[in-house]
């Protein structure tokens, strides 16, 4: 097969003729097309996380707006669209496979309008129940169901080599998306846009008027452009199909289950600090309005994930995430001093500066330990496939498809830490009044982690 007929493949929808890892392929086509579905893959996933962490910013003001839910309600509508997006990452990250990467990312883009929609209506109507609002933010979930499917398709698309940098860049760029959120949200519901439209807000106690259903709202246009910019921008890899019968042996290897357990430390604590750090800080500082400042923490996060998979391309990722997690306990740790308790009042600027080094380790240990997966599911099935005699081709199909199932599947158990950090938070309230509680639940847990990367994966590293 020439390389004359690569481009004229790379063109259409279905590529059918795809070798990323052939030197001369990929700076002739391969770079200009994978770069092309990368950058419209980014502003997809960055949209899902704005759709995904919705509530972070809504739920902090649904009693403002007229509403009368407990606090543990409040956490729990923050908390839920982790459940359901870590439980539909499973599928999520079986699809692009099955269906191609194109299509999947359109559709999967495309159904969030739904429930921004649906959120814009009921926070308008103070009579709107307590269910509806779990009905909407299990909703909100399928957004976080993206990440598994777009960094699957992205991983087809690269060489090894650059997978660390690619796979952050894309995962760390929709990151953003809940920093863009909750920067932008603020923002959107303190003026008109949507009046054409029914958003006429709702009088606040101060006579100030609050148009709390544009924080919804204001993604549809961008959600509805991306989608079509997905269906006719991107492609499909005729290499990448595979059934849910070729990916499901993944789930027997060992290293799935130890790499997902540090994908919660990292990721899930990532998003779960994301969608309940402005409920916890208004907990803690009532007399400051949070929300105008808590896009910073997200947005260190994000920017630390993408830098962290170049920096594990070229430092390696065990070692990268080894030290962060020390990095992280030793965070959580500080953390304690800043809080108030007893006669202390705490210290704001202190808590503050500790989350935002919190969210940077969280993001960086994202990347590292997502570049770890890459790495160790390639060897581990292409040494298999060789062992039985497989052709090197053979062999590094696979491996691309065993990679990409790993890290769907990986991913949704990162993503329940956006479900359990927050519900923490909010329980450990509720029964001693502090979060310190939830806090030294994740202190133990980041401290084994450490023990669990050097054990496992840092002896034999050196």
């Amino acid at each position: 097969m020439s390389h004359a007929s690569a481009p004229e493949r790379a063109n259409s929808t279905l590529i059918t003729d795809w070798r990323p890892e052939d030197p001369a392929f990929w700076q002739q086509t391969g770079y200009r097309v994978a770069r092309r579905n990368l950058w419209i893959s980014v502003p997809s996933l960055l949209l899902a996380f704005c759709v995904w962490m919705l509530f972070s910013a809504v739920a902090v003001n649904l009693n403002k707006v007229g509403f009368n839910f407990t606090t543990d309600q409040l956490f729990m509508l923050t908390a839920l669209p982790s459940v359901s997006g870590a439980l539909l990452r499973v599928p999520y990250s079986f699809m692009v496979p099955i269906f191609g990467g194109r299509r999947w990312t359109a559709f999967s883009t495309g159904i969030l309008i739904i429930p921004c929609l649906w959120l814009g209506f009921a926070v308008q109507d103070s009579s709107t129940p307590f269910s509806t609002f779990i009905i909407i933010s299990l909703l909100c979930g399928f957004a976080g169901a993206n990440f598994a499917s777009s960094m699957a398709n992205i991983s087809f698309f690269f060489p090894k080599q650059k997978q660390g940098g690619a796979l952050g860049i894309n995962g760390g760029m929709g990151n953003l998306g809940v920093s863009v959120m909750q920067l932008l949200a603020p923002l959107a519901i303190s003026m008109s846009i949507f009046a054409a439209f029914g958003g006429d807000g709702v009088v606040q106690e101060n006579g100030s008027r609050l148009y709390l259903e544009n924080a919804a709202w204001i993604w549809v246009p961008l959600l509805a452009f991306f989608t079509l910019a997905a269906w006719f921008g991107m492609n499909d890899l005729a290499t990448s199909k595979a059934s849910i019968r070729d990916q499901l042996p993944v789930l027997l290897r060992g290293h799935l289950w130890i790499m997902s357990f540090l994908y919660l430390a990292t990721f899930g604590s990532f998003i779960g600090f994301s969608a309940g750090f402005a409920m916890l800080a208004k907990t803690q500082f009532p007399q400051v309005d949070i929300l105008h400042y808590a896009f910073f923490g997200p947005l260190f996060g994000a920017l630390a994930r993408t830098a962290g998979g170049a920096i594990s391309d070229r430092l390696g990722g065990i070692r990268v995430t080894l030290v962060n997690f020390v990095l992280m306990a030793l965070f959580s740790a500080l953390l304690f001093t800043t809080l108030p308790s007893g006669d202390s009042q705490g210290n704001l600027i202190a808590f503050f500066g500790v989350f935002l080094m919190l969210f940077l380790t969280a993001g960086l240990g994202s990347g590292s330990s997502f570049q770890m997966i890459s790495v160790i599911f390639r060897k581990l099935t292409m040494d298999r496939v060789k062992a039985q005699g497989g052709t090197e081709a053979q062999a590094m199909r696979e491996a691309a498809t065993d990679t990409a199932a790993a890290l769907g599947f990986i991913s949704a158990i990162g993503a329940i830490g956006g479900f359990f950090i927050p519900k923490a938070f909010g329980t450990s309230l509720a029964l001693t009044g502090s979060p310190a509680g939830a806090m030294k639940v994740f202190l133990v847990f980041y401290v084994i982690c450490v023990v669990v990367t050097w054990v496992v994966y840092g002896r034999k590293a050196k």
